[in-house]
């Protein structure tokens, strides 16, 4: 798998939407990343050497919904854990979930399958999507993640994930353990 050098901050050339937009409100709020480009990835597998090259895991993440496709949740989770709906249902508080459809994915954050990231919810603009991170992930020092495209991967301290970029999307999330 091609995974290039680590570089710091936005490539010169202009990428796709959501990986642009990443980019400048990373830099619009003065928050330090590192990046690689990489080959696509499609599973969480093809990402172990993407974090070693970066020095922090790739995160995992889910998009949900509760059978009537009123309520969406976005959850983060460490690389190898393993996503149950009841425990997360139970420390959501919420009733069953399911994987949200890819159509249900593209309506409210802009992304397929193979691609949901947190970054996404800068695509969010009703604020209809609860995040909820897996405190294992909140505690960590590094939080990485693709920026909106499975071809680049970013690493940030976790604290300017949780403190600085998710409130300035409107998004304050939901820490528990799953």
């Amino acid at each position: 798998m091609y995974i290039s050098e680590v570089y710091k901050g936005a490539p010169e050339e202009a990428r796709g939407d959501l990986e642009n937009r990443t980019y400048e409100e990373l830099n619009k709020l003065n928050i330090p990343f590192e990046r690689v480009d990489n080959d696509s990835v499609e599973a969480m597998e093809d990402c172990v050497e993407i974090s070693e090259k970066l020095g922090a895991e790739i995160r995992k993440t889910i998009v949900l919904c509760n059978r009537k496709k009123t309520a969406f949740y976005l959850a983060v989770l460490p690389a190898e854990k393993h996503f149950d709906t009841k425990t997360f249902c139970e420390k959501v508080g919420c009733s069953r979930v399911s994987f949200a459809s890819p159509e249900s994915m593209e309506e409210k954050l802009g992304v397929q399958p193979g691609s949901a990231t947190i970054m996404s919810v800068l695509n969010d603009r009703d604020r209809v999507v609860q995040v909820i991170i897996d405190r294992e992930v909140a505690d960590a020092e590094w939080f990485a993640c693709n920026p909106g495209a499975n071809t680049t991967h970013i690493r940030m301290q976790t604290e300017k994930l949780l403190k600085v970029f998710l409130p300035h999307v409107y998004h304050k999330p939901i820490i528990v353990s799953l």
